[in-house]
Parts: structure tokens; C-alpha cells; sequence
């Protein structure tokens, strides 16, 4: 069985407080927490970081393997 910290960290309470609090303020609705937060991070005027191109999932090209040491072997061309 899973036991919890007997201690409190104070900072996971704010956190957590903080995210009681939001959804309460949208009645639990996650897109209009969302539409929210985007309309108050347009607001703010900050930069905001966009990627150039999309995050493409890597897939094992077969032959790299990995030696006892941990070092990996180049993939077969």
C-alpha cells in the first residue's frame, strides 16, 4: 500500500490550491481555462517561443545497438 508524506511541502499546497482555484473560476471547463491563458498571454505582450518545425517522432532505424559499456553502434546505411 501507497503511503502518503506525513509532511505538508508547502509549495505542492499553493500549487495545488492554485489549480482548485482556476477550475473553480471556469467551472471545471478546460477549454476555457486554455482560451483564458492564451488571451492573458497575448496581454502580456512577452515573446512567446513557437518551434519552425514540427517535433517529428523518432523511429529505431534498426542496427544501432548497444554495447555492454553503454556506447551505442552506428546504424547499418
Amino acid at each position: 500500500m501507497i503511503q502518503k508524506p506525513t509532511k505538508t511541502d508547502p509549495i505542492l499546497e499553493e500549487i495545488h490550491r492554485t489549480r482548485r482555484e482556476i477550475s473553480e473560476r471556469f467551472g471545471g471547463d478546460l477549454k476555457a481555462i486554455l482560451e483564458d491563458a492564451r488571451k492573458r498571454q497575448d496581454a502580456s505582450g512577452r515573446p512567446v517561443w513557437s518551434p519552425t518545425t514540427a517535433n517529428n517522432t523518432m523511429h529505431g532505424s534498426g542496427g544501432g545497438e548497444v554495447a555492454g559499456g553503454g556506447e551505442s553502434t552506428p546504424a547499418a546505411p
